[in-house]
């Protein structure tokens, strides 16, 4: 374990905090590979039901740390080899069986978009602000922003914030649809604490079969979503939990 990521297990919830406030949590090799091992960890262990991502200092991601990449030479294998590295991170989590709720507070900046956007839920304070940047420094997206930006605000709206030096507020990246609700500075853990509670007091496997089936139906193609969800919901009909629930449900309705 490195301390520019740091995990925390406790009755469910899986804590994942960037931890480079001196560099505004842009992801250095070092950071990379934590974020890699820590997604594999997160995505295997059988008592984690639920995720909160965030960040310690003033910026939830500036995403690559640009002078140590510089400092790798800037060769095609070392930097794509590195943005390897964070993607795999990004593959373990996004599919795993388990909602991811992120705290966002501060700047958010080119590949930072794309740590944010692994979550499936996205609390931002009012203080927050979003932008590329990519291009500023010739550089083009990685960390998922090219599939994952246009699947939060569309094609052009992903086109507009990546081609153009928009930035947005927090109350702009709520009306893209790029975060899921803004709330008072100060608040953001406590929220997004309140939602990872729901899910872990809920159905929490039927959440999270629920969240894989959405992420993974991007891009496939219909009948294999369709054979998919019929497999889902057969098998979580027969659990434990679900049998609980329905006869609950069949009870109230009953009395009506």
């Amino acid at each position: 374990m490195t301390d520019s990521i740091l995990l925390t297990v406790d009755n469910g919830l899986a804590r994942i905090t960037l931890n480079r406030p001196q560099r505004l949590n842009a992801i250095n090799a070092e950071a990379a590979q934590a974020w890699r091992d820590i997604a594999a960890e997160v995505a295997e262990r059988s008592d984690v039901g639920a995720v909160l991502l965030d960040a310690v200092g003033p910026a939830f991601c500036a995403g690559g740390d640009v002078a140590e990449m510089s400092a790798m030479g800037g060769s095609v294998s070392s930097i794509g080899e590195f943005a390897d590295i964070i993607h795999e991170g990004h593959r373990s989590l996004s599919a795993m069986p388990k909602p991811i709720v992120a705290a966002v507070n501060g700047a958010v900046a080119g590949g930072g978009l794309g740590f944010m956007l692994v979550a499936d839920y996205i609390v931002a304070s009012t203080s927050a602000k979003f932008v590329s940047k990519y291009a500023d420094i010739g550089l083009t997206p990685d960390c998922g922003v090219s599939t994952l930006l246009p699947q939060a605000v569309g094609m052009r709206r992903a086109l507009q914030l990546t081609l153009t030096s928009r930035s947005l507020t927090a109350d702009e990246a709520l009306d893209w649809g790029l975060v899921s609700e803004v709330v008072a500075d100060g608040e953001t853990d406590a929220r997004a604490r309140e939602i990872a509670a729901g899910w872990l007091a809920g159905a929490t496997a039927a959440f999270g079969q629920a969240k894989r089936l959405l992420r993974g139906g991007v891009g496939r193609d219909y009948a294999t979503a369709l054979d998919d969800e019929a497999r889902t919901i057969g098998a979580a009909f027969e659990t434990p939990d679900a049998q609980a629930r329905i006869g609950a449900f069949l009870a109230r309705s009953a009395r009506r």
